[in-house]
């Protein structure tokens, strides 16, 4: 699906919070972020209610699956890394869930 396909903004009357894919993210860093300064903070909530915030720090390519409840869940290592990785094939070794994404996952400083 091209980024312009995964760029549609929702219904003006759906004001809920949705999951943020990448197409979207370069949608608002191309356009609706341009004019801002690269010397920008990225900053990160600790959670929705904004308790607490840390600046963006780092970020992996994973695996996602909601494993909570349709909005919290678990990061899986990719097919690749469990390849390449005894340990981590061990600590998976009950498997990864199929509904596991690919996923760009982004890490606080604290």
């Amino acid at each position: 699906m091209s980024d312009k396909q995964q760029t549609t903004p929702p219904a003006p009357d759906d004001d809920r919070d949705r999951p943020l894919t990448l197409a979207v993210l370069r949608q608002l860093v191309r356009h609706d972020w341009r004019a801002l300064p690269g010397t920008t903070l990225v900053v990160l909530s600790r959670d929705t209610e904004g308790n607490g915030y840390s600046p963006f720090a780092t970020y992996s390519n994973a695996r996602y699956a909601p494993t909570y409840s349709d909005e919290v869940g678990e990061v899986y290592p990719l097919p690749e890394e469990l390849e390449q990785d005894k340990e981590l094939r061990e600590l998976y070794a009950d498997g990864i869930p199929d509904s596991a994404v690919p996923a760009l996952v982004l890490y606080p400083l604290g």
